[in-house]
């Protein structure tokens, strides 16, 4: 009986990891859902959903996007973080993530998760209503230093529609009046309506901007973009930022590596394609791949950034958890 006993041990040990192995190595057997943790039309869901269609394709079976709105952002996440780590579930992450936590807003953070990729990169405009008086970002300093406070601008609270124009507020030395809205969608609403002034956007505005339906006062860019090559920079009038959105995929922490392997290796796939870089470009986006260890590496040094960025802005608030 004794000799017995090491040799069952090792043959349900083997057992084990071979009724692992085939799960793994057969997946994905079924519709993979893509939690997307904004509106259907917002910046991000116009991003992932032709992503998508890219990943399915080299996933083998389809990708199901589901906008699961509210809390800016953060009730998609808690839904992607409580999902089974089987890689049926991935979930849509951007830069927010670091933003909602460390301002209060959600106790779900970058760490709940494990990154596959990053996929995109969206640099950020200051942006003003039609019916503001300003035609340039001179004019619109001159008349934010006379009116401290007045000015409003249109934000998701804790997101970073919120810390882009807080980071121009304290470069420039002036106070907004934040309105807040749930997701991009309602914000661009407003500002088109001329019920706020200013508000984040991006290159995909640039056709209502020559419509007479928007103003760009500055771009958070290095150098000015060949898209709009009349708007300058922050940097240009004096403000040292440069400021982008970088969305990519994650999982729920625990998701077997050979899945997470598998994820990775389609996620790059869908990426190189030509067709997504021009859907891309049409959201004044540029494609930004970073495989799992990168976007890890990336993931960390923007969370260690927005910890001291809300802390510089008063926004901080210690963690729920």
């Amino acid at each position: 009986m004794k000799r017995l006993a090491p040799a069952l041990a090792l043959f349900f040990a083997f057992a084990a990891v071979s009724l692992a192995q085939p799960a793994a190595a057969a997946y994905p057997e079924r519709p993979v859902k893509l939690i997307v943790p904004w509106a259907a039309g917002g910046d991000t869901d116009a991003i992932f959903r032709p992503f998508g269609i890219q990943l399915q394709k080299h996933l083998g079976v389809t990708v199901v996007v589901a906008n699961v709105t509210g809390a800016s952002g953060t009730k998609g996440a808690r839904e992607a973080k409580a999902a089974p780590p089987d890689g049926y579930t991935i979930y849509a992450m951007h830069d927010y993530i670091h933003l909602t936590y460390y301002t209060g807003v959600a106790n779900v953070k970058f760490s709940d998760f494990d990154p596959i990729c990053s996929v995109s990169s969206t640099p950020a405009i200051l942006t003003a209503s039609p019916k503001t008086p300003w035609k340039t970002w001179q004019e619109f300093l001159a008349d934010a230093k006379k009116r401290p406070g007045q000015i409003t601008a249109a934000v998701t609270l804790g997101s970073t529609s919120h810390i882009f124009p807080a980071l121009v507020e304290r470069a420039a030395g002036i106070k907004f009046k934040y309105v807040s809205y749930e997701g991009l969608a309602p914000r661009m609403n407003a500002l088109l309506g001329g019920h706020v002034d200013l508000g984040e956007s991006n290159l995909t505005q640039k056709g209502k901007v020559q419509a007479g339906q928007l103003k760009f006062l500055a771009i958070a860019t290095e150098k000015r973009s060949p898209e709009a090559p009349n708007v300058p920079t922050l940097k240009e009038v004096g403000l040292n930022i440069v400021y982008d959105v970088t969305r990519g995929l994650v999982v729920p922490k625990k998701t077997p590596e050979a899945v997470q392997a598998k994820l990775e290796a389609a996620c790059k796939k869908a990426a190189a394609e030509a067709k997504f870089a021009a859907d891309m470009a049409l959201q004044g986006t540029e494609v930004r791949l970073l495989d799992r260890k990168g976007y890890a590496a990336y993931l960390k040094k923007t969370d260690d950034l927005s910890l001291n960025k809300t802390k510089e802005l008063g926004l901080f608030k210690a963690p729920k958890n």
